[in-house]
């Protein structure tokens, strides 16, 4: 590929030359208005979180086309309590009252009319709702919503519904119709969306915490986490059932499940059981202290935060320059001084502060990505140099690194290895305490290293994992902890592989640069209405709320597989890399990039909502007549919070999949990763950037001289804003762990440990060799068995079919001595 600038078949492009064809001057136009509104992006004011605000998560719940159904639910409610009290609102009822309500209306559940039952839990949704026909403002919506969600899951209606979404989902004769049916609607699905609405209001006003809630409701919202997180009498935790839903949807089974609102619920459920982003850290602090490692050098989350991001890219005007170097034009400036390469724009801090101190450089413009043009449209391009630049933003980055560099134990012997080798011609193995024999400058390398030297949990977890490997006998059992992880790994252990490939299925199909495929899964039976719109208004209506409902869908499952990777690896490594390698095998790094590989900038500014359609706004004001107007009343949001959120989970989960795997690694560079994750960084968000840099530093060994010549801003990012190893060789690809060799083995390896591990941990079968045997045939044949209450009604048949009808072949015996 040609370097960008560089003359075509013609020559090098000059001002008397003809203009190109129109097709190549509107695909230049629009690569520069591209670049140029890259360079005019503001800084994103994004705060990285659980989730976005409360008000915004209850609207996500809802698709537009569900709109009409807020008056069925309080139609269904007034209808029925009007007959109850008389001359009263639920407002003004006192707390036992509304209690005694609640209790009649779940005796409502147990009747078996569908129609009637339906009713009932419309009237329950209603007032999980917010009893909204009562409030004049959306405050007073949440403030009851809230309330009644409170006051619903002490009456026991949170264990009345999920026996109803057990008998929904055992409803073969819906799964039969939606089968049938050539097009899934709304309606196929009208009970479960019900059912999964008040679960999600219910789990989602009791995980969020505000300063106005009562005493009381802190011990309601510890008692419904630990029945989420342990479940009673054998029963399976309440997130694999949300996940069995999954793998039914995708199997084709079921493909009237509302998958957005199960995903959602699922993602929430994890998050109040499992914890959030700032419960992990408070848990990692004390999981290090208990296994007496030093602290950590630094709280991430708030290094992250605290970070600025970096200029984008001005595409024409690099390239401008770079012609104008390679044709021998003297510019301005003979000599380019390093600080105008540096992506912050900053003087070099190792200079000597009193040289050019006031000095301004206007005309240097950080464009730390370079665009690559084709020989079409590099004619047109010396026409940007007579346009203004635009002005350049300055961005004030404090004095330093912000990360504390780290060593790990390997990386010292490695160093030592090497030197000794060098200095005294053999090893001494794993001993990094003896210096003998090796020169002065060595001994403070390795002080220094030392002082560095960051020991993971994961490390402390795999040196275990060998101990208990090598010595089962002596060790004994392992003391596991019974944490709300622990029990959803071993329940998702067997069936594990599904759930991601699930996952995977239903992210590919909402990605926005998939296409549509014929076998590919259909996500949008809980979207599209039972009549498809007939004028223009509702297809623009209809087209956003899909697209929409296609960001919810990326928004949770990329939160949930985040959050499950992140807690898998705190639990223990292997259960982290069990995870981790089925989502490889499943594609998952391409699927990301994949997604990446669009305008990643028009994704996250992308105003895919209506917000006088949104919950709470459109249950207590009036609607206005819709028209293109009225579609984008309200949204002057300078990004989308929910597309950025995505964007973010979906490169850490990338990260935590490549990290210290070079045959991952080596799958970033085959699938062209690189220029993909440069775009990327046109976004203008300090958490997007870092780990878009993190996942360029790991592969810029592999990439070769020419890449890291050409891309020197890109690298000077990476040196201010990526956490520096000492040992690693990075920036110029020396290191042995380049060399790409038995990529395989690695996988195959860590295959066989994860393997082990759960055969040790998981399958009691196999730990039976170690079990004393019995060989007393009286003491065998007089243990007592708990038989299952039907089996004296069977047994005779049993012995019928089993013993009796059985030939018996006694020449068997005389062939196995």
């Amino acid at each position: 590929m040609e370097e960008p600038g560089a003359g075509g078949a013609n020559g090098a492009p000059g001002k008397g030359k003809a203009q190109p064809p129109a097709k190549g001057r509107e695909l230049f136009r629009s690569q520069r208005k591209e670049s140029e509104g890259s360079v005019d992006c503001p800084n994103l004011e994004f705060e990285y979180g659980d989730s976005d605000i409360y008000a915004a998560e209850l609207s996500e719940l809802y698709s537009y086309t569900e709109e009409p159904e807020f008056a069925a639910n309080r139609r269904c409610f007034e209808e029925d309590f009007q007959t109850q009290v008389k001359d009263k609102q639920w407002s003004e009822l006192d707390v036992a009252q509304q209690k005694a309500y609640v209790m009649r209306l779940l005796d409502g559940l147990e009747v078996v009319n569908r129609e009637k039952r339906l009713k009932v839990a419309r009237a329950i949704l209603y007032l999980a709702q917010g009893v909204f026909g009562e409030c004049d403002t959306e405050a007073d919506v949440l403030r009851w919503s809230r309330h009644n969600n409170f006051l619903l899951y002490q009456m026991g209606t949170f264990t009345a519904f999920l026996e109803l979404l057990n008998m929904e989902m055992a409803n073969s004769q819906a799964s039969g119709s939606a089968l049938r049916k050539p097009a899934i609607s709304l309606a196929d699905s009208t009970e479960l969306r019900v059912l999964l609405s008040v679960m999600y209001l219910m789990v989602e006003a009791m995980r969020v915490e505000m300063e106005t809630d009562p005493p009381t409701w802190k011990a309601t919202r510890d008692t419904f986490r630990t029945e989420l997180s342990f479940p009673l009498h054998g029963e399976e935790p309440f997130a694999l059932l949300l996940f069995t839903m999954v793998t039914k949807f995708c199997s084709g089974h079921a493909p009237h499940f509302p998958m957005k609102k199960v995903l959602l619920l699922l993602w929430k459920v994890l998050v109040f059981t499992l914890g959030g982003f700032d419960a992990l850290q408070a848990m990692k602090v004390k999981k290090r202290q208990e296994l007496g490692l030093p602290p950590l050098p630094e709280d991430s989350i708030q290094i992250m935060r605290s970070m600025r991001a970096a200029s984008p890219p001005a595409y024409a005007i690099e390239l401008v320059e770079q012609q104008q170097q390679k044709r021998g034009h003297r510019s301005r400036r003979p000599l380019m001084k390093q600080d105008s390469l540096d992506i912050y724009n900053e003087r070099d801090p190792f200079k000597n502060d009193e040289v050019l101190v006031d000095e301004e450089e206007p005309d240097d413009i950080d464009n730390g990505i370079e665009g690559e043009l084709d020989l079409l449209e590099r004619d047109t391009v010396i026409q940007a140099v007579s346009a203004p630049r635009p002005p350049v933003e300055r961005v004030s980055f404090p004095k330093g690194l912000p990360w504390a560099p780290k060593v790990r134990q390997k990386d010292i012997e490695h160093f030592l290895e090497a030197s000794r080798n060098k200095f005294i011609g053999f090893t001494l193995g794993r001993d990094t305490d003896t210096l003998v024999g090796l020169p002065r400058p060595i001994h403070e390398s390795v002080k220094t290293l030392k002082q560095h030297k960051y020991v993971s949990i994961s490390e402390v977890q795999i040196r275990n994992e060998e101990e208990l490997e090598k010595c089962p006998m002596s060790l004994g059992e392992e003391d596991v902890q019974e944490t709300p992880c622990e029990i959803l790994y071993r329940v998702m252990l067997y069936n594990l592989p599904q759930y991601m490939i699930a996952l995977l299925k239903i992210l590919l199909a909402a990605a926005p640069t998939s296409k549509a495929k014929t076998d590919s899964i259909n996500i949008l039976a809980d979207v599209l209405p039972e009549e498809m719109p007939i004028t223009v208004l509702q297809s623009m209506k209809l087209g956003i709320d899909v697209n929409r409902h296609k960001e919810i869908i990326v928004k949770s499952i990329s939160a949930l597989l985040l959050l499950l990777l992140k807690h898998f690896k705190l639990n223990h490594i292997y259960q982290f890399e069990y995870v981790s390698q089925h989502l490889v095998f499943a594609n998952c790094i391409p699927l990301i990039l994949k997604f990446f590989n669009q305008n990643i900038m028009s994704y996250i500014t992308a105003k895919n909502s209506i917000s006088v359609l949104d919950y709470p706004s459109c249950t207590v004001h009036e609607l206005p007549e819709l028209n293109a107007e009225s579609l984008e009343v309200g949204d002057n949001n300078q990004f989308c919070w929910r597309n950025l959120f995505s964007c973010i989970n979906l490169l850490r989960i990338l990260n935590k999949l490549t990290k210290w795997k070079h045959s991952r690694t080596m799958m970033l560079v085959v699938f062209k990763s690189a220029p993909i994750l440069k775009r990327a960084l046109k976004v203008k968000q300090a958490m997007m950037q870092l780990y878009v840099l993190k996942l360029l530093k790991i592969q810029t060994k592999y990439l070769g001289r020419q890449w890291r010549k050409s891309n020197m801003k890109t690298m000077s990012a990476i040196y201010q804003k990526v956490r520096h190893r000492m040992n690693d060789d990075w920036a110029y690809g020396n290191d042995i762990d380049a060399r790409p060799w038995d990529f395989q083995a690695e996988e195959c390896t860590l295959r066989a440990n994860i393997e082990a591990f759960n055969s040790r941990r998981y399958d009691k079968s196999q730990d039976s060799e170690f079990a004393p045997v019995d060989n007393c045939l009286q003491s065998v044949l007089g243990q007592h068995l708990d038989l299952p209450e039907d089996f004296h009604y069977s047994y005779e048949l049993w012995l019928e079919r089993e013993v009796f009808s059985q030939p018996i072949r006694w020449e068997e015996l005389l062939r196995y001595p």
